[in-house]
This record gives C-alpha cells, structure tokens and sequence, in this order.
C-alpha cells in the first residue's frame, strides 16, 4: 500500500521524501530534548505520577515534550495521524501516515538522572515503517533512518553487528512494569539466554536498544509487553542498519504484538528459537 500524498507533505513514496520528513523530525526531536536537558535533576514534588502500575512512572516533561511534539507534527504534517504515549492517539486508519511518539522513553532513568533516555518518533503507514528518529540528549545522539535511505547515528552511517555466535554477543532486553502481574513476565527467557550469550543488559529504555543495536553496540535484542511507541522508530533503524525485526514467533505482527526480536540475520534466528513470548 502507498502512502497517501497530497497535503500530507514531502512525497512518502521516494526515499528522499522520507528522508527529509526523518530530518524534519529530528529537529523536533531535539527541541524536545532540549527541554528535557533543562529540566533534568529539576523535578519538583507532585511533578511525578505512577499509571499502569506503581513502577509505570510519568512526569510533567514527558507530558509538556509530547505536546510540543504533536504541535509541531500538527503544524508541519496536517494530514498525519499520531499516536503518542500520554494523551494523543488519533482515530485508527490504515491508509493514513501515523506517527508513534514515546516523548520520553526511559522516564524512571530521567528521574534518577540516568543518561540512558530518549526522545523516539517513527512514521508507518499501516504496518510499513517509513521514518524514524530516536535522540538521546543526555548522550548528544541522534539516530535517524528513512525507508531505502539507510539509518544514520549523528549523520554517520552505522551498521548493525556481524557477529554470529550468541556466545559472543552482547544481547539487551528488558522487563514489564506489571512484572509481578504478567504469566511470561521475560524472566524464564532471561535465564535461559543467561547461560548462552557474553553479556545481557538491560537499558531501561527501548528506543536506546534499538537504536543501539542498528548501530552494532548491543549485538541483538529482544523484549516483550512493549507500546507500538517503544519501539516504531527503533525498528527502522534496525533494518535500514541491515537487521532484521519481527516478533517473537519470527513473524511481522511485532509492532502491535508487543513483543519484539531484533539483530543480524544469524542472531535473530538463535534469538527467536529460545524466547518464548
């Protein structure tokens, strides 16, 4: 399926298109992180709440940067839908391009002043994705990728591992905030890939995985009970970056399926034959 064009902005059907549309949004993505920056270690009383569950945490940056996203996709991309993590989501419509927005992944590392948060912006149309950014602010990066046009880290190409074996691969995943709650909590698959790869780790911030694994610093990953905003904008850069994405069962329902396998063509494969979902 095409994207649809017209009043929509720069022609989502060339690499071009997308690639400036990417740019675009990185500069957003940047103010946003900005603003974080300024109020990084400021948080003041009554500034932080939990949602789903008392480790689910938001605060007043997550909810001013997700307004100041949408205001400036609103401006610049009247014809896109957006989907965010906070207060947005736009009616659903397959054949329009919807932006999944998270503001600021890693709320609880941004809290405890941890560097490792990002601002993550993807366009999809349907299930296609289209454009990507994820800008850590704290760490002065920005990952951007466009379908065709590759993924680039702070203008520069990257590439995702070319290592093969588990037993050499540094693998990320992460946990649930209902962890106590789920039945497959990630915990079993935790373990069992303890014993098989050099190292696990554990960001605390979706978007970073990925975008760190597009760039061959983590080797692979894998995460469950994910939000399409988690990893939309991730999931491009893996593959422009030459990896592959998909879920757990090896399939390409990941992005509203929640869970989520990424890395090279050999890895991905080891991966998806231990993790259950």
């Amino acid at each position: 399926m095409e994207p649809v064009m017209g009043r929509l902005g720069p022609d989502l059907t060339t690499p071009e298109g997308r690639l400036e549309v990417a740019h675009a949004a990185a500069e957003f993505a940047r103010e946003a992180g900005a603003l974080q920056l300024a109020r990084l270690g400021q948080l003041r009383a009554g500034e932080v709440r939990s949602k789903s569950a008392r480790r689910d945490l938001v605060t007043e940056v997550d909810l001013e940067c997700e307004r100041l996203l949408v205001e400036r996709l609103r401006e610049h991309f009247p014809g896109h839908a957006i989907e965010a993590e906070e207060e947005v989501r736009d009616a659903r419509d397959e054949e329009r391009p919807r932006w999944f927005v998270d503001p600021l992944d890693g709320t609880v590392n941004f809290i405890h002043e941890l560097p490792a948060f990002a601002v993550s912006m993807g366009l999809f149309v349907g299930r296609r994705p289209l454009a990507a950014v994820v800008h850590a602010p704290r760490l002065a990066e920005t990952f951007v990728a466009a379908e065709g046009a590759g993924a680039t880290l702070n203008g520069q190409r990257i590439r995702v591992s070319d290592t093969t074996e588990l037993a050499d691969a540094i693998v990320a995943t992460g946990f649930p905030y209902r962890r106590n709650e789920l039945p497959n909590n990630n915990l079993s698959n935790f373990d069992r890939l303890f014993l098989e790869v050099r190292g696990l780790r554990r960001m605390g911030s979706a978007a970073i995985d990925l975008a760190y694994t597009a760039a061959g610093r983590i080797d692979a990953y894998w995460e469950l009970h994910l939000g399409p905003h988690d990893m939309a904008a991730g999931a491009l850069l893996v593959r422009e970056a030459g990896g592959l994405v998909t879920d757990v069962d090896g399939g390409d329902d990941w992005l509203r399926s929640g869970a989520v396998v990424a890395g090279p063509e050999s890895l991905h494969r080891a991966l998806v034959a231990l993790v259950e979902g």
